[in-house]
């Protein structure tokens, strides 16, 4: 054991001192000792600084080991003592600065970089830890954001703040839906029986939620449903959609609701479904009809919201099925003879969802269509409403204000350009195999 008498002397960033009588420096947080026989001993002196900061606090920014293996700047949002650990034996619940709220995770201690905590955030750190975001290629930022199509644009500061505090923790890490382990993406307010869960077993016919594994397969047992409790109102090779009415299926509206909150930021969970229909996707096999998404529109909306909400889950992404939810909605519209739009506010990436929809729609139109033809009948073809006609034209640089009235000017070059850039339209929806009546009919 070395013991280290009182510091002296500082000379050139190097502090001189005595240890057990021999000559010794301190520098770069590091202590080195020069021994008799020529060798230096190393005494880590930043290990004895970094373990007096531990635990560390609430709001501290630090930089922490993603599953990259690099290191990514993080805050701590909240922490948690460790089952019979010591007193610094803590897990830390961490926000990375350059992605979405849904990769937030408890990390380990040795995840975190300690020699790059800072409790005060100055404009150099910000600095510091802004560095790592300018090294992700632009794929990484792709394929981390481009399937999270809610944000906050409708929330004032203080309503953003009280919703992030509330929700800043994923209660939920992991669920068990037929034969995929979903990782979680955020906090969903399930009754207080399961706050002690971390991971929860879903039936993904009935969409009951278990807090055991023994628990499913007993249930499993005695389940006799095969598809969600709805009218099968298409079929068309192995996917089918079913609508699900809230009034008569509660009990399943509201656990699609609580399942489709772990993975939607912003949205709120309406425990009063009874308002609202449900369209819900499934793949269909031998075993049954296996929900790979849905979206809800309400019954009656004065603002013609043909889409409340919309969710492909994470393991049937980059299917196209979210694409074909989004036209589902508009043939249904187009059945009821009405116009539709989604429920506003549109996220950024929302928007691009269905901005992308909407410019394919309407260019394969203006290319194939010989001579004039206005918004209004645009409009009445597609049941895309009139105001999202015109902003996506004028986006595209489209259309013209002349004389008093827009005039689409359609170059066949433009459209095909511009429909290259849209990408591929996803999963067709066969009008044919559509058979439906809408609510209002129904009473």
């Amino acid at each position: 054991m070395v013991s280290l008498d009182t510091l002296t002397t500082t000379e050139k960033g190097a502090t001189h001192t005595s240890v057990n009588g021999q000559a010794a420096a301190v520098g770069a947080g590091v202590l080195y000792v020069a021994e008799s026989n020529g060798t230096q001993m190393e005494i880590d002196v930043s290990r004895r600084r970094r373990m007096t900061m531990l635990p560390l606090e609430v709001g501290t920014r630090v930089l922490c080991r993603w599953r990259d293996g690099k290191y990514h700047a993080v805050k701590v949002i909240e922490r948690r003592k460790l089952p019979g650990g010591g007193g610094n034996d803590y897990e830390y619940y961490v926000h990375y600065n350059e992605f979405n709220r849904r990769l937030d995770e408890w990390v380990k201690l040795e995840q975190l970089d300690l020699d790059s905590v800072e409790t005060v955030v100055d404009e150099k750190v910000e600095d510091k830890f802004q560095i790592t975001s300018l090294k992700m290629t632009r794929h990484q930022k792709r394929k981390i954001d481009e399937t999270h199509v809610e944000g906050h644009e409708e929330l004032d500061a203080a309503s953003l703040r009280e919703h992030e505090e509330f929700t800043k923790v994923k209660n939920i890490a992991t669920i068990e839906l037929g034969r995929y382990e979903i990782e979680t993406w955020y906090f969903s307010p399930f009754p207080p029986e399961y706050n002690e869960c971390t991971k929860l077993f879903f039936c993904e016919f009935c969409l009951n939620f278990m807090k055991r594994k023994e628990q499913l397969q007993r249930h499993m047992r005695k389940c006799d449903l095969k598809h969600p409790p709805g009218d099968e109102i298409y079929r068309s090779g192995t996917l089918s959609m079913f609508e699900v009415d809230g009034k008569k299926n509660k009990v399943y509206g509201q656990n699609l609701c609580y399942l489709a909150k772990l993975f939607l930021d912003h949205k709120t969970l309406y425990y009063d479904v009874d308002l609202f229909l449900f369209y819900v996707l499934c793949e269909c096999d031998d075993r049954g009809c296996h929900m790979v998404g849905y979206f809800s529109k309400e019954k009656h909306s004065e603002e013609s919201y043909n889409l409340a909400c919309i969710l492909t889950l994470p393991p049937y992404q980059r299917k196209g099925y979210g694409k074909f939810l989004i036209a589902f909605s508009y043939e249904l519209s187009k059945k009821e003879g009405k116009v539709g739009t989604p429920e506003r506010p549109l996220s950024d990436l929302g928007l691009l969802s269905y901005r992308g929809y909407w410019t394919r729609v309407l260019l394969d139109i203006l290319k194939k269509h010989k001579g004039n033809i206005s918004i209004k009948e645009l409009s009445d073809m597609t049941a895309i409403k009139a105001e999202d006609i015109l902003t996506t034209l004028q986006s595209l640089e489209l259309i013209q204000y002349r004389k008093g009235q827009h005039v689409i000017c359609a170059d066949p070059k433009v459209l095909d350009r511009h429909l290259k850039a849209a990408g591929r339209g996803g999963l067709d929806v066969d009008v044919c195999k559509l058979i439906w009546t809408p609510y209002k009919e129904q009473n």
